[in-house]
């Protein structure tokens, strides 16, 4: 055989191999039927047309709200409008200068 005959064997024996892998995959999907919700007594009140659940009658049924948050409240400064954040808030003061570094004086002892 020739090297024009075995790459062409080749490249269709991977074509093949292609084709069997994906008929491998779909074949199990399209064999079986669509599956449908297990049939129930009527008791449910959610699903296939019944409605949203009407709200709890009772407080004590009433879902409670999530952790109170003590430290919430309104930022000190909106962004409304073209200003930018730096413009609304109040410049930071400075750091003082350091004092100099001071000379030791000698002083003579008696």
């Amino acid at each position: 055989m020739s090297g024009d005959v075995e790459l062409m064997l080749m490249v269709a024996g991977m074509h093949l191999l292609g084709l069997v892998c994906a008929a491998a995959l779909i074949f199990p999907a399209l064999r079986n039927g669509p599956e449908l919700p297990p049939r129930t007594d009527g008791e449910s009140d959610d699903g296939w047309g019944r409605g949203p659940r009407r709200p709890p009658t009772s407080p004590e049924d009433a879902p409670q709200g999530g952790l109170p948050l003590p430290d919430a409240a309104p930022a000190s400064v909106r962004l409304r409008d073209h200003r930018r954040l730096g413009d609304l808030l109040p410049r930071r003061e400075r750091r003082p200068a350091r004092e100099p570094v001071r000379e030791p004086v000698r002083t003579s002892s008696f």
